[in-house]
């Protein structure tokens, strides 16, 4: 007890030296859409806008609204999607004309389906209290000034509130020391500290499986999840992106960009908002550096639509402006993004079905930066550089004074590796959690009744390095490849994936090892690692003396080899391995990538 009473004293102390957390000034704003924030004795106000928009309602709060809104309009829908590592529902509004509410019936009305999301990052919950908005107002609120009920006549909603229940719910005035409210806000990540928008790949969250389990089930036209930043200062409120035309889906995100973007910028612009691209600094603490605009890989959300074909979109609203005005900013975006939909609702099909119908002869599976960039007259704030005092470091210290700066802008549009489309790939029976893996995203897959040999293109991995630490709950893997051809057995029970399906550029991402997001590298096959059969040197060193004896040409490659390489020539255990593993009693499936690559 004596060694940790100093520091519970220390804790005591320090919690009443610093209460609120010292942000930089505010850049002004005129709110013109404080309006849409409904009268304090309106039946239907939001538990956030009773505070004016400076809290957050709980969990309960929350669903028991949304009950009460759901039993009064014939429109709407709630259902369970799944249920949170701490036992709580994640629930899901179905917003449709018909009230039907099911993916059928969304299916059968013929108009695209918007699916939203708030609190990935459940700190991050504008895009909570901005939907509570969005549905009151295309329900219950009739023909009042916030009714939007027409947009139902042209769209359908999913909207999930939250997607990390429990993070939502580890609430606190403390939550991001970054973030200009809301007064309590809850935390980054679920109850098993796992980062949801990490996830989209590996799913080893029940919060994420219940989403991908719902965009498989719904097949929605449009995604949108919603966040808040993190970094430097400047003055757009309401930034957003997606991935650029150089792509997996080049179509889709042309869409985004020649069709929604425009608009959803004129009206957060007519609103008195500013627009702004996603903010990635090259460097946080000089913006002369640029900014960068990101493909997103399919760990991430927007990454991931992406990758099968599904238009997504990132929103990050600005975490120093007040929580206000990110909400009815974020109101705005979602009230455009809908309608834009579905005026545009043809066109958005037509841009996704020729991204599903896609036949590339290879799979991009990591991109570059262009050598070149572009540049952008960035609204920024003026920062000036510090020397602490206390600390004796640099640091940035933002006036709130805003600048229009020409920066240079770094776009991800070059592959940086690839893989040939192969006929299919193959995975062993015994490889299920895999299988499991790609069932769930929805991957098409052709069973083996009995058990099939194949001549395979298969990989052998090549100097595979763990990480030093744990990311995301999981020890990753690096690797370089060398490709062979093998006949292999393929047990009863094994799946073809074939490449000829729309969700191909996923399969890809998942199953070809360079993948930065590959299963493999996600830590899924690191058995395939450890040599399970081994040489005593009483054996081996007879078994090499008789293969020279055998084999001239090996002795001179052994030669060789002593000579080239420092390592064998200063190592007895190296120099025995060499010749073990020339030898036929090596296992020939050490470091041998189980998945298999069916060459058309």
């Amino acid at each position: 007890m004596r060694a940790v009473a100093p520091l519970l004293i220390c804790l005591a102390g320090s919690a009443g030296l610093a209460q609120e957390p010292p942000l930089p000034p505010l850049v002004p704003w005129d709110g013109q859409t404080r309006e849409l924030i409904v009268p304090a004795d309106d039946p239907w106000i939001t538990p956030s806008e009773r505070t004016g928009l400076t809290e957050t309602p709980s969990y309960e709060e929350t669903v028991a609204w949304l009950e009460r809104l759901v039993a009064a309009s014939p429109k709407l829908r709630m259902v369970t999607i799944g249920e949170s590592g701490e036992g709580r529902d994640i629930v899901m509004v179905i917003a449709s004309n018909e009230g039907a509410g099911d993916a059928r019936a969304l299916a059968a009305n013929r108009r695209p389906t918007v699916l939203v999301h708030g609190g990935i990052h459940s700190g991050e919950i504008d895009g909570k209290d901005a939907g509570l908005m969005i549905l009151r107002g295309l329900t219950v609120a009739g023909n009042s000034a916030h009714g939007i009920a027409s947009l139902l006549d042209r769209v359908n909603l999913l909207f999930i509130p939250i997607l990390n229940v429990d993070g939502h719910e580890r609430s606190s005035r403390f939550g991001r020391i970054n973030q200009r409210g809301p007064v309590e806000m809850g935390w980054r990540t679920n109850a098993r500290n796992l980062n949801l928008n990490r996830d989209f790949t590996k799913l080893d969250t029940p919060e994420v499986q219940a989403l991908i389990r719902t965009i498989v089930e719904y097949d929605p036209h449009l995604y949108i999840d919603v966040h808040v930043t993190d970094g430097i200062d400047y003055e757009y409120d309401i930034t957003y992106g997606f991935n650029g035309t150089h792509s997996h889906s080049p179509h889709g995100n042309g869409w985004l960009a020649n069709v929604l973007r425009p608009a959803v910028d004129a009206a957060l612009a007519r609103s008195g908002h500013v627009p702004g691209p996603l903010v990635f600094p090259a460097d946080d603490d000089d913006l002369s550096a640029g900014i960068f605009e990101w493909n997103a890989p399919p760990r991430f959300s927007n990454g991931y639509g992406d990758a099968r074909h599904l238009p997504s979109i990132l929103v990050e609203n600005h975490s120093l402006d007040p929580y206000d005005q990110r909400v009815l900013g974020t109101y705005v975006f979602l009230r455009e993004a809908l309608r834009i939909a579905g005026e545009e609702g043809s066109a958005l099909r037509r841009a996704i079905a020729r991204d599903r119908a896609l036949d590339p002869e290879s799979f991009p599976l990591d991109w570059g930066y262009s050598e070149t960039p572009g540049t952008i007259d960035f609204r920024g704030v003026r920062g000036v550089r510090r020397l602490s005092g206390l600390t004796g470091g640099l640091y940035t210290e933002w006036t709130g004074e805003p600048v229009i700066v020409s920066i240079p802008l770094h776009r991800e549009m070059v592959i940086a590796e690839q893989a040939a489309r192969p006929a299919a790939w193959w995975i062993p029976a015994e490889w299920s959690d895999v299988i499991e893996n790609l069932r769930a995203h929805g991957i098409l897959m052709e069973p083996a009744s009995e058990a099939v040999e194949l001549d395979l293109e298969m990989y052998r991995l090549v100097d595979p390095r763990l990480a030093e630490s744990a990311f995301e709950g999981r020890v990753r893997l690096t690797t370089g490849i060398s490709p062979l051809i093998r006949k292999e057995r393929m047990p009863a029970g094994s799946v073809r994936v074939p490449a000829d399906q729309p969700l191909a550029d996923l399969a890809a991402l998942l199953l070809e090892p360079l993948s930065e997001d590959s299963l493999l590298q996600w830590g899924f096959f690191h058995s395939i690692l450890s040599r399970t059969e081994y040489i005593e040197a009483y054996v081996v060193e007879p078994l090499a003396r008789r293969m020279i004896e055998e084999s001239p040409e090996l002795y001179e490659e052994y030669l060789a080899a002593l000579a080239g390489d420092p390592e064998l020539a200063g190592s007895v255990a190296a120099r025995r391995r060499w010749f073990y593993e020339r030898s036929p009693w090596i296992d020939d499936q050490h470091l041998l990538y189980p998945v298999g690559r069916e060459l058309p």
